[in-house]
């Protein structure tokens, strides 16, 4: 089995210059890990150029902007430095902000960045929040902070299909027990495992006699059974914190997650792209409405998104010009 990774700096995304539950727990991560933290702002606002009157001052407004936006960052970290964290404060314009911070994520080498849930969305699969395009993304474990309770000794749930009925790549339920157990390891707590399971589905025993049903649903039992007790063991997880559930994977998470107190819940994501995912939906983006606990979602090891490296800089307008 493969160490846990470490956790050397903690990026946290500040869409406000005020202290908030994102700020404490990735403050708590980070002195927990011994870990540096660094606080960003992304300085997404559009500004207009072409209008009438003096355009000389752009270079200004930027400049000006980003030591506004520093100098709230640096009143955030101050207290913290006091604590005896090693905080570091960026700030800049780029846009949209789910690239700005995967790319400043990128630049400080962060192993996690921590950002807040934003409020629940209906048809969440449609429209292009900065939650969910984080979440397909960032090759990066993200901390989607839904909770504001700070972090007393949290047990950490790790929800992993190792019968890989979704057709999640093989590595990535390696990938996020290792991460589980680092976090818990980091926080001093212990980690609990789901597996969600289904039977066969009543379209294919339509014609089954009762007796074939019933063994074909006992067969389903005993190889998902199989199957977490192996992955239990190659993590060293007991037995007793292994919880298999005959349900979909949305219902059994949140319902294992309320019923041993997880504060958070690390599980996969795949990114899936154009209209597929559109009728596939997001395991990740369906529990991120449903379950009342911070989320930790991983990728698979070899995953690269697809984005431009460098900063785009100032999101600029063009004012129409007056006609006559």
């Amino acid at each position: 089995m493969r160490t846990a990774p470490k956790i050397r700096r903690v990026i946290v995304g500040l869409k406000e210059l005020q202290a908030a539950p994102t700020l404490s727990k990735a403050a708590q991560i980070a002195d927990k890990c011994g870990a540096e933290l660094v606080l960003f702002h992304d300085l997404a606002t559009p500004l207009f150029v072409g209008a009438p009157g003096p355009q000389q001052g752009m270079r200004a407004v930027l400049r000006d902007g980003r030591r506004v936006a520093l100098a709230g960052l640096e009143k955030l970290a101050a207290p913290l430095r006091a604590r005896g964290l090693s905080v570091s404060t960026v700030a800049e314009w780029d846009y949209p902000p789910h690239e700005a911070i995967i790319r400043a994520a990128r630049h400080a080498r962060a192993d996690l960045i921590v950002v807040q849930a934003r409020a629940r969305h209906r048809f969440s699969s449609l429209l292009s929040y900065t939650d969910w395009s984080l979440l397909r993304d960032s090759p990066l474990p993200v901390l989607l902070v839904k909770s504001p309770q700070p972090y007393r000794r949290p047990r950490v749930l790790a929800a992993v299909d190792p019968a890989h009925a979704f057709a999640k790549p093989a590595d990535l339920d390696a990938t996020i027990m290792r991460q589980a157990a680092a976090l818990a390891g980091h926080l001093g707590s212990a980690t609990h495992v789901v597996h969600a399971y289904a039977p066969p589905s009543a379209a294919a025993l339509q014609d089954l006699a009762a007796t074939t049903i019933q063994a074909l649903d006992v067969q389903a039992h005993e190889t998902a059974e199989h199957a977490m007790r192996k992955l239990l063991r190659e993590h060293s997880v007991p037995v007793s914190h292994g919880h298999l559930v005959r349900a979909n994977a949305v219902d059994a998470i949140t319902r294992t997650a309320l019923s041993v107190g997880a504060s958070i819940v690390v599980m996969g994501a795949i990114s899936r792209r154009g209209l597929r995912r559109l009728f596939i939906g997001n395991t990740a983006e369906r529990l991120l409405d449903e379950i009342p606990c911070d989320v930790l979602v991983v990728k698979p090891a070899k995953f690269a998104p697809r984005m431009p490296r460098r900063r785009r800089g100032a999101y600029l307008i063009v004012a129409p010009q007056p006609i006559g």
